[in-house]
């Protein structure tokens, strides 16, 4: 039987967990107090957990017991929603897994080293989208590389 729980990403702010094997074990223990239950929030080894479930996925946002659950939960949201405008509604994990690289920025976009930074998923995605249009050249398909150089004639002759 093959087992149920598979991390795709976890980013830890602080040394709660220390070591790998610490936080292997912590998220498995999350997902095991969690994967049946229908509840959004959950108090866990000291720690406030809120959760949401889509399709085969589940997303945590964890934080200390004094955080405030409604931050907590409003940079869940703002998570899961910006993934949701980026991947078209299809929030899954075989879209996510091809999508990683947003998965990563939208991250980096909501919280910054533990401080909430966004909580609004239209200005995630936009700044991600942002992001993404500075791939280097030798990453980017044959489209994206014409498409740039389109844009870069139409402000030349603009100008």
């Amino acid at each position: 039987m093959r087992d149920i729980f598979c991390l795709l990403y976890a980013k830890y702010y602080d040394d709660t967990y220390p070591t790998v094997k610490e936080q292997k074990a912590f998220e498995k223990n999350i997902f095991n107090k969690t994967h049946r239950t229908d509840s959004e929030i959950a108090l866990l080894e000291g720690l406030t957990v809120v959760y949401k479930s889509n399709i085969d996925l589940f997303f945590y946002v964890i934080g200390s017991s004094h955080e405030n659950e409604l931050m907590l939960m409003a940079v869940l949201n703002c998570l899961f929603d910006s993934l949701s405008q980026m991947l078209r509604k299809n929030v899954e994990r075989r879209a996510l897994l091809e999508n990683m690289e947003g998965l990563f920025l939208a991250v980096d976009e909501i919280v910054d080293g533990g401080v909430i930074l966004e909580s609004d998923p239209q200005q995630v995605v936009h700044r991600v989208a942002l992001r993404g249009d500075d791939v280097p050249l030798t990453e980017q398909t044959v489209t994206q590389v014409l498409q740039s150089a389109k844009e870069q004639i139409k402000w030349s002759l603009l100008r």
